[in-house]
């Protein structure tokens, strides 16, 4: 007779909320007229609050369903409220863009909802099975989103590309995940880690398969050297789709790494920890350097992207000196990849309101912008100093805690240190020159038309970051306290 295992629906309630909005927003948008399809929009944005505030009753919480599998903590939780928070941000700045242009607006928030579908269930996964279909489920929607401007030959472009090494990574990652599988005889990660730390872990076999896999996870979050596919595709691909593939597509990459490795290959950190000194390394360093030389804004904050999964790569480093050791580098990169979710989104809102006039967004289009639309221009100016880490700004201790936490660890971790302070300086380079077109060069007099939406989304950004500079406890109290480190 079989068994029948009870659902913990208060678990899943996000992921319900936000499947129901998915599938209502591609039914209404049949029965709407071509003038209102724009109404899926604020459907899917009360979805997604909906969704939210059902997370937000998880709070505190741990729960465990479908066998453990799924599993909410404060990790969890954490994850699902920046996944949110950024699916109403990216919802907000999609508007307009989609609304005036020629697109097929229900399939693409459709396509949008379910990326941020698989976000959410990534931060739950404690199995390899749904770690890689809930990665799959955020790379197969960006695969066509990316594509979105069908009569714009860059745009088949970057979707092709984005499809090709998409899929590349994909098998790479699931013939690792399938040797894992082979060598331990589980899927549940923590199957995995008591195995790897017995007689299974011994050998080459479950190397290479760990190799893989972060072969795999380096194309999902853009790692040198497998990032030549990010820029063709953030250029080709509508602005608010770049926002979504820089900030929540690279996030959910991160966090499935953060799981994979902290809870499942934590007894071999002694071979992947090199492995990452070289990506965080190579990826910074190489990101930046290529960054100085565009001229198109896009590219750039793509490039940019790059150098900060470098930044966001160095705690994996840094694993395997002390428990201690290990929760302040866990916590860092955290810290990091929530913080730099809050710059860039508030960037690609900019960037976003000043497309309709400068549809090529080159760095000489923002010539004279704080004349034209000084709230714009400000929040910008604070958004790249940010990220460039200049304090008093969130993204200046970002930089610190992860900083910290390398010198702490010592040997290689001082390396790291000191390469990332390097790259944080070059980085001022191409942050600043945007600056200086928007303060200091001339331009056109005319007012932006920027509608008060994204007006309004970039300056609750601009407060964000400026104050977690000022009170950066409001945010580096979150991520010690949703710590995987056993």
């Amino acid at each position: 007779m079989l068994e029948t295992q009870a659902v913990d629906y208060h678990a899943i309630l996000p992921e319900l909320i936000v499947s129901g909005t998915i599938l209502l927003v591609i039914v209404v948008d049949v029965f709407l007229g071509r003038d209102r399809k724009w109404w899926a929009m604020p459907i899917s944005l009360v979805g997604t609050a909906g969704a939210l505030a059902a997370t937000l009753t998880l709070i505190g919480e741990r729960r465990e369903t479908f066998d453990g599998m799924f599993v909410v903590d404060p990790f969890a939780v954490l994850f699902k409220v920046f996944f949110l928070g950024t699916a109403i941000v990216v919802l907000a700045i999609s508007l307009r863009y989609f609304r005036e242009g020629r697109y097929f607006q229900g399939e693409y928030y459709f396509l949008l909802l379910t990326a941020f579908l698989g976000s959410l269930t990534i931060a739950s996964s404690r199995d390899l099975l749904m770690l890689f279909i809930s990665l799959e489920l955020v790379s197969a929607p960006g695969f066509l989103i990316a594509a979105f401007r069908k009569s714009d030959p860059r745009s088949n472009e970057s979707g092709l590309k984005f499809f090709l090494i998409g899929v590349l990574s994909a098998a790479v990652m699931l013939y690792g995940m399938s040797l894992i599988y082979g060598v331990t005889g589980t899927t549940r990660l923590d199957g995995i880690a008591e195995a790897l730390a017995g007689p299974a872990g011994e050998g080459p076999l479950p190397l290479a398969a760990i190799f893989m896999v972060i072969v795999g996870f380096g194309f999902k979050v853009s790692a040198v050297p497998f990032q030549f596919w990010a820029p063709d595709t953030y250029e080709g691909a509508p602005v608010p789709v770049a926002a979504f593939l820089s900030v929540a597509s690279k996030a959910a990459g991160f966090a499935g790494l953060l799981i994979l490795m902290f809870l499942g290959f934590g007894p071999l950190s002694e071979f992947w920890t090199p492995i990452f000194f070289v990506l965080s390394a190579a990826t910074m360093t190489i990101g930046n350097l290529l960054a100085l030389q565009q001229t198109q804004v896009v590219r750039l904050l793509a490039y940019s992207s790059i150098a900060q999964a470098g930044y966001m790569l160095l705690p994996f480093a840094l694993v395997g000196g002390s428990v201690g050791n290990d929760r302040a580098a866990f916590a860092a990169s955290m810290l990091y990849i929530l913080i730099y979710g809050v710059m860039n989104l508030g960037a690609f809102t900019v960037v976003v309101a000043i497309a309709r006039d400068a549809p090529g967004v080159l760095v000489s289009d923002f010539a004279g912008l704080s004349r034209r639309a000084p709230v714009l221009a400000i929040g910008m100016g604070v958004f790249l100093v940010s990220l460039g880490g200049i304090p008093p700004t969130a993204g200046f201790w970002a930089k610190f805690f992860i900083f910290t936490a390398a010198i702490e660890r010592g040997g290689l971790g001082v390396w790291l240190a000191a390469i990332m302070v390097v790259n944080s300086v070059i980085s001022l380079y191409y942050y600043l020159a945007i600056a200086k077109q928007m303060f200091f060069a001339e331009g056109e007099d005319r007012p932006l038309a920027s509608p008060a939406l994204l007006t309004g989304v970039a300056a609750l950004a601009m407060v964000a970051v400026i104050v977690l500079g000022v009170y950066p406890d409001l945010f580096a109290r979150f991520p010690p306290g949703a710590t995987l480190v056993p």
